[in-house]
This record gives C-alpha cells, sequence and structure tokens, in this order.
C-alpha cells in the first residue's frame, strides 16, 4: 500500500514553471511578485492542495502572523465605549481572510506602554495599529524609531517622520454639525469638546469655531469632557450653572450627547424645541434616543480597512505610504 505524498513548495515551483523563490514570495505575501506569477502560484498551489508549514514560514521569514491594537484608555473605558468596540470589530473583520490574528492591547500610561515597545519589538506581532492616541503618547515614535510597520488611527499631534496615519475629516464633521445647528435658527451654540490632548477632539473644536466665524456669530461657551456619558452630563450641568443662555449643543461624540441630554432634561429643558443637540460618530444608540440624535458619523469600517491595508502593504516590505484622511456626513434626525 502507498501512501500519496503530499505536495511541497519544490513541487509547486516545479509545476508552475517558477523559481522556488517566486513560490515563497507568494505564500508570504511580498509585494516583489507580478501579478501573473501571483495568479500563477496561486493557482497551482489551490490545484495541487499545497498547505504551507507555518512553523516553518514563521522561522524563515521571522513572521508572526499576528498583528496587535493598541488602544491608550482605561478597561472601563474601552468596554463601555460603542465607538472603540466598533474599531475592535471592524478592524478583527477587516483582518478575515489575510490568515492574520488580531491581538487586542491595552495601555493605559507610560509605563504600560513601554512594556508594549518591548514586547512589539521583541517580535511578538509583525505590525501595529495604534488607536485612541493621546499627545503625549510614546508609542508612535517608539515604534517608527524601531523599524516596526505602525499605522496610526487619528491625525497625530506633531509630524513623525515614517508614520502614517488614517483618520476622519475631524474639521469639516465640527463644521458640519455646527452648520446644523446655525441653519435652524441658532444663536447661541455651545460646545462639549473632548480630551484637549487628542487631535480628534481638538479638530472638532477647531470645526465649530470655524463654522461660527464663517456664520459672523459669536462663539459660545465650550466645556470639556472625556468622551464619556458622565463626563457630558456633567459637562452640560455645568454650562447650565454658569448660566449659559444655550439654544444648541453641539457635542463632540455621541455619548457625551447622550449624556447632556440627560442633563437639559433634568432641568425642564425640551430638546429640540428648547435647546438642539448634535454629537458625532453615529453609535447605533443614537438612532434610539428619545428624542433620536443628529450626528455625524464616520466611516469606522473604512478607516480600520484602510489602515489593515496599509500596515499589510508595509509587513510585506512596502514603505509607509501617505497619510488618509477620509470624509464625514451628517446624519440629521430629530435632536436637532
Amino acid at each position: 500500500m502507498t501512501t500519496e505524498r503530499q505536495p511541497t513548495l519544490d513541487t509547486v515551483a516545479a509545476e508552475a514553471g517558477v523559481s522556488r523563490a517566486t513560490v515563497s514570495r507568494v505564500i508570504n505575501g511580498s509585494p516583489r511578485v507580478s501579478p501573473e506569477a501571483r495568479d500563477l502560484v496561486e493557482g497551482t498551489i489551490a490545484r495541487l492542495g499545497y498547505v504551507p508549514n507555518r512553523a516553518a514560514r514563521t522561522l524563515a521569514s521571522r513572521r508572526t502572523d499576528s498583528v496587535a491594537l493598541v488602544l491608550r484608555e482605561a478597561d472601563a473605558t474601552v468596554l463601555a465605549d460603542p465607538y472603540l468596540s466598533a474599531v475592535i470589530i471592524a478592524t478583527s473583520q477587516a483582518l478575515v481572510g489575510t490568515g492574520v490574528q488580531l491581538v487586542l492591547v491595552n495601555a493605559q500610561n507610560d509605563a504600560e506602554h513601554q512594556r508594549v515597545g518591548e514586547y512589539v519589538r521583541s517580535g511578538h506581532v509583525d505590525g501595529v495599529l495604534l488607536a485612541s492616541m493621546h499627545a503625549d503618547d510614546p508609542l508612535p515614535q517608539m515604534l517608527v524609531g524601531s523599524g516596526v510597520p505602525v499605522v496610526v488611527s487619528g491625525r497625530p499631534e506633531r509630524h513623525i517622520p515614517g508614520l502614517v496615519y488614517v483618520d476622519s475629516d475631524n474639521v469639516g464633521g465640527g463644521q458640519l454639525a455646527t452648520e446644523r445647528l446655525l441653519s435652524a435658527g441658532r444663536t447661541r451654540v455651545a460646545h462639549i469638546a473632548g480630551p484637549p490632548d487628542m487631535t480628534a477632539a481638538a479638530d472638532r473644536l477647531t470645526g465649530y469655531h470655524r463654522a461660527l466665524a464663517r456664520a459672523g456669530v459669536r462663539a459660545g461657551p465650550v466645556a470639556f469632557g472625556d468622551f464619556t456619558r458622565a463626563s457630558g452630563e456633567s459637562a452640560m450641568a455645568d454650562l447650565l450653572s454658569r448660566g449659559a443662555e444655550v439654544d444648541a449643543v453641539f457635542a463632540a461624540n455621541d455619548m457625551m450627547a447622550i449624556g447632556a441630554l440627560r442633563a437639559l432634561r433634568a432641568t425642564g429643558r425640551r430638546v429640540p424645541d428648547d435647546v438642539s443637540l448634535v454629537g458625532y460618530d453615529d453609535i447605533e444608540l443614537a438612532q434610539h434616543t428619545e428624542p433620536s440624535l443628529t450626528t455625524v458619523r464616520q466611516p469606522v469600517v473604512h478607516q480600520a480597512r484602510t489602515m489593515t491595508e496599509l500596515l499589510l502593504l508595509q509587513i510585506g516590505g512596502q514603505p509607509p505610504g501617505d497619510p488618509v484622511v477620509l470624509p464625514t456626513d451628517l446624519v440629521p434626525r430629530d435632536s436637532g
């Protein structure tokens, strides 16, 4: 009785009429293969039923076939924030079919980021996606300086040569939200901003001021939150306790807008009759508030997919690309 031998890498190369090195490059995702050769090799692999030896690939290429998604927030924030949950899910989905696994890492402070940097530089993952970054974050510079493939979600506060990022148009989104309120005839527009050390929050604040300036409307009061529902409720209560006579509020994310809605109700103010309200992100919950929340949609799935594609290209040997800024759009509902 004879046992049929499993096809080897040499078998694939011989059948396809290419070199062993070309087959290896196709298997390892190298960009240094023509589309024709890639199609030929992949067709031969499928026809022969060749299964690459994963352990051998890892040893030869020093690849782990895993990437890390690093978030800099408290555990409770990550679990409770629908936007961050959407980022995690979208990133995981973007990796389906690539053979690459996602490792989720939460680093809340500089000490933990130092440990994450050491973990990554030791070769435990092939690259890193950074999200929810703050201005004083040491990881981007640390990883780029070590030659680790990295893509950042959101515009870094300062330019770092070799660092690619994917962002949404937060300035434009802030303008859209504010212009929506102005178009309803509102003239006393307050803003609940996010953390000032996060560029997304700073850019939305810039968009708010830009829309008001262009309309010739005086800027209203600003309070700061941390993108949580509780901070939005507290910020709204603070604005009202200052005696601010506002007829509209733009909150820098939906969770803070939902908190603001609660604070407005607690003081007997009706939304949108007395105060119009617009949020940001278009989380699922925004459809189910009472009234439903007008908001600005971020393309979370598109952003996660783009980040993942750019990271995999770097891992495959291509240089970092140019920054990508994706458009945002207004989602009108009943709150403003």
